[in-house]
């Protein structure tokens, strides 16, 4: 079992940037892929992007290319997401997410607690 622990989310203006970390423990982290989702109130949850096992392919929702970057750095278990040009519609809980397997493909199966970021206009 995966133990996930978020940080760096917060307020921030519109047009400003963040960048979330994400540490993971309890599992070898260079043997899964990793992911970053946020859900508003009400609504599902929803995938952003995705990082394979050692970097070298990365997948993104519609809504996060070109403005989010995810990426990792497997010596200190943590995966990291990168967010510029807020939008009021950011305005989430952000969850990373330890993959199944090495690949994004494989889908998703543990989530840390998630933290909060909200985008004032």
């Amino acid at each position: 079992q995966v133990q996930l622990v978020e940080s760096g989310g917060g307020l921030v203006q519109a047009g400003g940037s963040l960048k979330l970390s994400c540490t993971a423990s309890g599992r070898t982290f260079r043997s899964f892929a990793m992911g970053w989702f946020r859900q508003v109130p009400g609504k599902e949850r929803v995938f952003l992007a995705g990082i394979n096992w050692n970097g070298g392919s990365t997948h993104y929702a519609d809504s996060a290319k070109g403005r989010f970057a995810i990426s990792r750095d497997n010596a200190k278990n943590t995966v990291y997401l990168e967010m510029n040009n807020l939008k009021p519609e950011d305005t989430a809980v952000y969850y990373c997410a330890a993959g199944s397997g090495l690949g994004v493909a494989a889908g998703f199966g543990s989530w840390g607690q998630g933290t909060q970021v909200t985008v004032s206009s």
